[in-house]
């Protein structure tokens, strides 16, 4: 994330939630006419799995994923080869800033309205103090093991699926800005919701919503509703993430969170345990951010509702 702000269940004991509207709006989107495909309960050892991954090509390459560095190449490298082998249709966008080269990686799952496209993405790139792990190779890690199980499941959607992995997210949401811009005033038109995972392990941690398109927040909301954990508005994240430019050019956007360098309360860690008092993240942007520095349930949960979300929203 670019700057600091503030249990496990099966998905089908969770109440389906509504579907996107046609035509690029969420926001009071009628119910599905029938019971969306179950998500799949995402194995948090696969998302662990790329997290090790992720701290190997930082611990390879200078201590950092960062943008126009070889660990953020390797990075993408390493998603894109996954995504490959799975079935997906993978794009590597290029920009330049700061004097170096970025790139985006985009993949899209065959089948599906291509006039309504559901995107879930996160930023792959870390600060050049630490490997980004939390920050945000927990995003990257779930946005990729929620794209594999798609392809497991043979999914085939009613809307198209994109994910995708933005550069340089650190350095002003880069990336993401590039891709929007990049877009036609159509294709824009063509994205029904944008969902964005940016820290979704933090060791502390919290459950924040985003507090954007109301269709988007229920179906996280119903998500955590259905196994028990209580979630706060996250109102401080615009402007701060990859969802800002898909935001700024009038796409409904959504997305989770379990915080940063903002300390948690008393009030917070009675509901969600932990330690107030303490940061949800003390090793936000910092060489600490490594594999130790996740929290299991927290990155299981988010996970799980990363795919309930992109299954529902896309049925």
């Amino acid at each position: 994330m670019k700057l600091s702000i503030p249990g496990r269940a099966s998905a089908t004991a969770v109440v389906a939630a509504a579907t996107l509207l046609t035509g690029g709006s969420i926001a009071g989107a009628a119910p599905a006419p029938a019971a969306a495909a179950a998500a799949p309960d995402l194995p948090v050892a696969n998302v662990k799995a790329h997290l090790a991954q992720l701290q190997s090509i930082a611990t390879a390459n200078g201590g950092n994923r960062a943008h126009g560095r070889a660990g953020y190449k390797a990075s993408l490298d390493y998603v894109k080869a996954k995504l490959d082998a799975a079935g997906f249709t993978t794009t590597v966008q290029q920009f330049t800033s700061g004097g170096r080269t970025g790139y985006n990686l985009i993949a899209d799952w065959p089948g599906g309205n291509t006039s309504q496209v559901v995107m879930a993405g996160s930023h792959l790139d870390s600060v050049t103090a630490g490997p980004g792990i939390n920050d945000n190779g927990s995003g990257s890690a779930a946005v990729l093991e929620t794209a594999l199980a798609v392809a497991r499941a043979g999914y085939q959607p009613t809307k198209h699926l994109r994910f995708a992995w933005w550069g340089a997210e650190e350095l002003g949401m880069v990336g993401s800005r590039y891709y929007v811009n990049s877009l036609t005033t159509a294709n824009r038109s063509k994205i029904s919701g944008y969902l964005n995972f940016d820290m979704i392990g933090s060791p502390n941690p919290g459950y924040f919503v985003y507090d954007d398109d109301p269709t988007i927040e229920k179906t996280f909301k119903t998500y955590f509703t259905g196994i028990g954990v209580s979630t706060e508005i996250e109102t401080e994240g615009d402007g701060r993430s990859d969802h800002a430019p898909f935001k700024s050019a009038g796409i409904p956007v959504g997305g989770l969170f379990s915080g940063a360098d903002y300390i948690k309360t008393s009030a917070q860690a009675a509901k969600w345990g932990g330690t107030a008092g303490k940061a949800f993240d003390a090793c936000y942007h910092s060489s600490c951010d490594t594999s130790s520095n996740i929290n299991d349930t927290a990155l299981d949960r988010n996970a799980d509702a990363l795919a309930y979300a992109v299954w529902q929203l896309s049925a």
